[in-house]
């Protein structure tokens, strides 16, 4: 029997206006309440994971945040290795090539006329405006590349993203897929047609070259990360096709394994701006995967509700603070000997 002394036995954290770190204030905040606790709470699983030994670190990417400014912090996150394997829309690791080869997005409204913005030749993304003549270099770009590829050979997207950052790197075009060859980071992409880059191919197609991708290898790779790799933890910015992918490479693990033995992801964090009572799986809490075996009883997660353009910044802010260096990085080298 709980007694009422125990139930009341952390009181909560009063902020105090002063000068002080950004992770310091993370810590204070992670002893308050509502989203504010969830945002230090989400920060001190994230750096008590770069702390482990033997533990491999997916992060599930979805949206479009590489239009809003926040493509330099995920291609920093690959470079300390603060995450292991990626797994993205096809969106965040193609609009990151328009400022990667000189260009800009601009901030607009979501006001705008969008009739005239048409006429002008100007993309919106809610109040983030891209000139598309600019936007359809970065898609030329893409079919330049996949049309040196192989037409005989069926590629995962991770072959693919592997090629393409080499590709990308020797031209000094300094991208979130080129810093993943660069660091040897598995990247994957299952929703790549998704965007640019099923538009260079659809366009590369009509001018007589399939590339041709097999998502089935992707997922059965992951899978075998998963495996060898045995301890893994998640971090999931909003939810879709990326959150789901990491998700089944436990249930495909496992019953690769005869299903007689289950190991979930041991750390669980996700930064969502979607709610659990519509049932859509960007919604669906960590609490709910312990169902399926994805995420095991006992990890230590926490789900932040909040843009991520607000807690990305910040969280990645207070880990350059407070982490000085990953020194258990686990070696997938062998992912791209295959």
């Amino acid at each position: 029997m709980v007694t009422k002394k125990e139930v009341l036995s952390k009181p909560v954290k009063t902020i105090e206006v002063k000068e002080r770190k950004i992770s310091e204030l993370l810590n204070e905040m992670a002893q308050t309440g509502f989203q504010g606790k969830k945002l230090g709470e989400v920060f001190n699983i994230w750096a008590d994971m770069l702390k482990q030994k033997n533990l491999t670190i997916f992060m599930g990417l979805t949206g479009s945040l590489s239009t809003t400014g926040q493509w330099k912090i995920i291609r920093w996150l690959v470079e300390k290795r603060y995450v292991d394997v990626i797994v993205s829309t096809g969106a965040n690791i193609s609009e990151d090539l328009l400022e990667a080869m000189g260009y800009h997005y601009y901030q607009g409204t979501h006001l705008a006329d969008d009739n005239m913005l048409l006429r002008m030749k100007i993309d919106r993304f809610y109040d983030v405006y891209a000139d598309e003549y600019q936007y359809r270099k970065l898609e030329n770009l893409i079919m330049k590349f996949a049309s040196g590829l192989d037409p005989q050979k069926v590629y995962s997207s991770r072959e693919f993203l592997y090629l393409f950052g080499e590709y990308l790197d020797k031209k000094g075009i300094r991208s979130i897929v080129a810093e993943a060859y660069v660091r040897k980071v598995p990247l994957y992409s299952l929703a790549l047609l998704d965007s640019g880059y099923g538009v260079a191919l659809s366009l590369l197609k009509r001018k007589g070259k399939m590339i041709r991708i097999d998502q089935t290898k992707d997922m059965e790779e992951l899978a075998q990360i998963a495996e060898r790799t045995r301890r893994t933890g998640v971090i999931y910015i909003g939810g879709g096709v990326p959150k789901d992918t990491v998700q089944l490479a436990t249930i495909i693990k496992s019953l690769s394994m005869g299903g007689k033995e289950e190991t979930p992801h041991e750390y669980a964090i996700q930064i969502t701006t979607d709610s659990p009572q519509w049932g859509g799986l960007s919604g669906c809490t960590l609490e709910e995967a312990v169902s399926w075996g994805k995420i095991a009883s006992d990890a230590k997660k926490a789900t932040l509700y909040c843009d991520a353009t607000i807690a990305l910044p910040i969280i990645a802010h207070a880990l350059n603070e407070s982490v000085e260096k990953r020194e258990n990085v686990p070696d997938l080298s062998w992912v791209f000997e295959g």
